[in-house]
């Protein structure tokens, strides 16, 4: 088992990466307030590991309430927050009671934000079952729904007490959901470690195999470099916005394709090729730099292009992205392989010229 600390003074918190993990209660024991808590998870991953979980905990004392949402990014709303907050209340669930989010990101972010929220907060913890959740959207506090005008626009930053990442739960996870996870790998690469992302490269057929180490590795690599990103800034002020590589243009295919038509890692990848494509029209990166990340996206069965919704479609999707500032859009590029900026000073006949349907 591997352990990093996300480095938040009084809120800093845990992450375990390892295998069979999820019945580790000895990891999970010292985070509750008391010996109640409250697993949420989907149709989807209920019957694979809900109970494995549920038993070990009431095995241990812990009073355990279930609650099984709707699976899919469709279901990312408040209707569905609401069922959270109508079973807590249901249950008498109170302010010492621990949230326990168990799936991908859609539920880590629901749960994170009913925790926000719920008796005005209460302790949560992140037990991610899919590579994009281990690597990205359960470290960090990013907790959040979609709405029909924009994705994760209502939310709150809200800190997890611990993550556990077990990596045998993605045994269990379709081809496409682990390509979908790697998108988020390799932007770690592409944002802040060029070695990392040779060594991608040279690993995808090991990581898509399911080997045991090679996952334990990316996954402990990228959270320690997302892990350092937060410590530094929390709130997205400044440093944490290169995260979202790919982001602005990706949000706006999820937005114009309908949420959960493509995945969130497919069109991450798909973004960040628009976003490698308008860093060489800006003459940063090289077109073999372009080719090359183009070539690890089909290596990791991600697309390597994105849809056709047309400019004027792009542009208005763009303009709701949460990085707009004084109505300009603040985009996230590449200078080279490893290093990313921000900036809003993008000639919009360049960015015009990048976009499908130009």
């Amino acid at each position: 088992m591997q352990t990093l600390t996300v480095a938040l003074g009084e809120r800093s918190y845990p992450i375990h990466i390892g295998v069979n993990l999820l019945t580790r209660t000895d990891l999970i024991l010292p985070h509750l307030l008391q010996a109640q808590v409250a697993i949420v998870t989907n149709t989807t991953v209920a019957p694979l590991y809900l109970a494995k979980l549920a038993n070990a905990l009431r095995a241990s004392g812990v009073m355990v309430q279930e609650i099984i949402l709707p699976d899919g990014e469709v279901h990312k709303n408040w209707q569905t927050l609401n069922q959270i907050f109508d079973a807590l209340l249901a249950g008498h669930c109170e302010r010492k009671t621990t949230l326990i989010a168990l799936g991908g990101g859609v539920i880590g972010d629901l749960t994170g934000f009913a925790a926000a929220c719920y008796l005005r907060g209460v302790p949560f913890i992140q037990i991610p079952t899919t590579l994009l959740a281990q690597v990205d959207s359960s470290v960090g506090g990013k907790t959040g729904i979609n709405h029909p005008l924009g994705k994760n626009m209502i939310g709150a930053f809200y800190q997890p007490g611990l993550v556990l990442a077990d990596i045998n739960t993605l045994h269990t996870l379709p081809a496409r959901e682990l390509s979908a996870g790697l998108a988020e790998v390799i932007k770690y690469g592409l944002i802040y470690d060029a070695t990392f992302f040779d060594w991608l490269a040279t690993n995808m057929s090991a990581l898509r195999a399911l080997d045991t180490a090679t996952l334990t590795y990316a996954i402990e690599h990228s959270c320690a470099i997302k892990a350092a990103i937060v410590a530094q800034d929390e709130r997205e002020s400044g440093l944490r916005a290169l995260l979202n590589l790919g982001h602005t243009f990706g949000h706006a295919i999820e937005s114009g394709m309908g949420y959960g038509n493509w995945l969130h890692g497919e069109a991450v990848a798909a973004g960040t090729v628009l976003a490698a494509d308008l860093s060489c029209r800006m003459g940063w990166l090289t077109q073999n730099d372009v080719d090359r990340l183009r070539a690890l996206y089909r290596a990791a069965g991600l697309p390597d292009s994105a849809p056709n919704l047309g400019v004027d479609a792009y542009l208005k999707w763009m303009g709701l992205d949460k990085k707009v500032e004084n109505g300009r859009i603040r985009f996230v590029l590449l200078r080279r392989i490893g290093e990313a900026v921000t900036t809003a000073d993008v000639p919009a006949e360049l960015l015009s010229a990048c976009l499908p349907g130009a």
